[in-house]
């Protein structure tokens, strides 16, 4: 491992920091796989991940306060689309928001809901940010160190069994999604 200093022994987590917000789970996970190399250090990985998935999802949310309800009233379709998302919000406020983190292709959708349903500021960041830490916490957990450990007897030890632990809860996050949208139109 190559040792830096200084601003540039910040760069990689400032990397995961700015991924995290734009994305979240595989530049996540390959950092992570990177922790199981021994290249990065666990801790800055964790926090820079959380905050930056926590920024993330809150960014979304503060943009659409005020606006979700009156594109609700102008376009009707649209109310119809996403009442039954916003009516499960309002019924279940604070688990929809710790489960934002763990629900990818609706981490959008769930935060507009959260906005439309007027759910509490405050709230919605402090859960936000609970929930990107345990998010952020069990990834780094399972890709780093779990994955890896296990793994190494069937011959994938260290970054290939990170990657194989990553790919695995990437395919069960996309199956999370996918069971929570047709939960989401059954209702409807």
């Amino acid at each position: 491992m190559i040792a830096l200093s200084g601003v540039a022994a910040l760069l990689p987590y400032a990397g995961i920091l700015l991924a995290a917000i734009v994305e979240g789970e595989i530049a996540y996970m390959a950092a992570a796989a990177l922790v199981a190399e021994g290249r990065l250090h666990p801790l800055p990985v964790l926090v820079a991940g959380a905050l930056g998935a926590t920024i993330g999802d809150q960014a979304y949310f503060y943009l659409f306060r005020g606006c979700v309800p009156r594109w609700l009233t102008r376009y009707p379709s649209l109310r119809q689309n996403v009442g039954p998302l916003i009516g499960r919000v309002r019924r279940h406020d604070s688990l929809m928001v710790l489960l934002i983190r763990f629900a990818p292709g609706l981490r959008i959708a769930l935060a507009a809901a959260c906005a439309a349903a007027n759910v509490p500021a405050r709230k919605f960041s402090t859960l936000s940010l609970i929930s990107a830490f345990i998010w952020a916490t069990a990834l780094l957990a399972l890709v780093a160190w779990l994955g890896p450990t296990y793994l190494a007897q069937y011959g994938l030890g260290g970054w290939r069994g990170a990657l194989a632990a990553g790919v695995v809860i990437l395919v069960m996050f996309r199956m999370l999604a996918v069971y929570e949208r047709r939960a989401i139109e059954r209702t409807d």
